[in-house]
């Protein structure tokens, strides 16, 4: 557990302006934090951030988690990453994944095919763009060709992790990616997750040591311990409730089919206490960090003692003011 990094994902729906985002992120830098994450949904873009943020911070690692496969085109991304690990001085890391059907089609308008099969060929060709040699790929998706970094390559090239949550998926991560990005896992189900990548990573020939497994686990942590609870069943139902079928599915993978369900059929009906209900007091504790600073450390610790695992992302339920985000900060800083 001593050798587990602690990470930060920046919270996308508690920040008034992009200054705050790069406040929390100073914060985590002078905290101890290893990395920090912008996500990217439907608020403010990832690269704008990470390239705002490191010009504000001078250590602290930088990534995005995710971008997802769809909304920029997979060379795009590799110059996006080569650029960002420019203005970061080394210090970025590329998080990309499918993200899910909800956002990226009534989002970005874009069908939501073949996920995995495209996920594998982002990253086979991010990483040949990254490498500075001349594009020259031949997938089912992609056929390119005829072009290489106009700039000099990055060096070093950023590792580019993959997300994902199903046992396909995971393996996918493990077999072509740098790393693995984790959600929605018990300690248990956290486990079997890592078998898989590790499996992946045997089927690619990867070096387990230069991979970086990292979990996105939702915390809150709060001398009112009854408040931070409350906030992330909230944020728990939104996502089981209102973010289609994954986060659904991926509880039932761990044996919560019913929970899951209930969880959805309440929140469509627009019963969000009832939602919120379902989670009882064990479940919460699963699958979160949430409540006191001396209990949410002690379900961090948990779920750091996971043997393979590399990194606790620390991630905030999406209704926490500023305020309780920065509370939180500090309560599960590293030192």
């Amino acid at each position: 557990m001593e050798d587990t990094a602690r990470d930060v994902h920046l919270p996308v729906a508690a920040q008034d302006s992009l200054g705050a985002l790069v406040t929390t992120a100073e914060q985590a830098e002078a905290a101890g934090f290893d990395h920090v994450w912008m996500p990217e949904t439907w608020g403010r873009d990832a690269v704008t951030t990470v390239a705002t943020i490191a010009g504000a911070t001078s250590e602290i690692g930088l990534g995005t988690s995710i971008a997802n496969v769809y909304s920029r085109s997979p060379a795009l991304l590799g110059q996006t990453a080569a650029t960002l690990q420019e203005c970061s001085e080394g210090r970025f890391r590329l998080g990309i994944g499918p993200s899910g059907p909800i956002l990226v089609e009534g989002w970005h308008g874009i069908d939501f095919e073949r996920p995995l099969r495209r996920t594998r060929e982002y990253t086979e060709i991010v990483k040949a763009v990254l490498s500075g040699e001349s594009l020259e790929y031949d997938g089912d998706i992609f056929q390119l060709s005829g072009f290489s970094l106009r700039c000099e390559p990055p060096d070093p090239q950023p590792p580019v992790d993959v997300a994902g949550m199903g046992p396909k998926a995971v393996e996918l991560a493990g077999r072509f990616g740098d790393g693995w990005h984790a959600i929605v896992l018990s300690v248990e189900g956290l486990q079997d997750r890592i078998g898989d990548f590790e499996r992946g990573g045997e089927l690619g020939n990867r070096d387990r040591d230069q991979q970086r497994v990292m979990l996105s686990l939702p915390c809150c942590a709060l001398e009112d311990g009854d408040r931070a609870r409350r906030l992330v069943r909230q944020h728990l139902a939104f996502y089981v409730g209102g973010m289609g079928t994954y986060y659904r599915d991926a509880l039932a993978r761990q044996g919560y089919e019913a929970v899951a369900n209930e969880i959805s059929q309440r929140w469509a009906n627009r019963d969000h206490e009832g939602a919120m209900a379902a989670i009882d007091d064990e479940m919460l504790d699963q699958f979160a960090a949430a409540g006191t600073p001396e209990h949410a450390r002690e379900r961090i610790a948990a779920f750091a003692a996971v043997d393979g695992l590399d990194a606790v992302g620390v991630s905030f339920p999406r209704s926490a003011s500023a305020d309780e985000v920065e509370q939180t900060v500090a309560a599960l800083a590293p030192h």
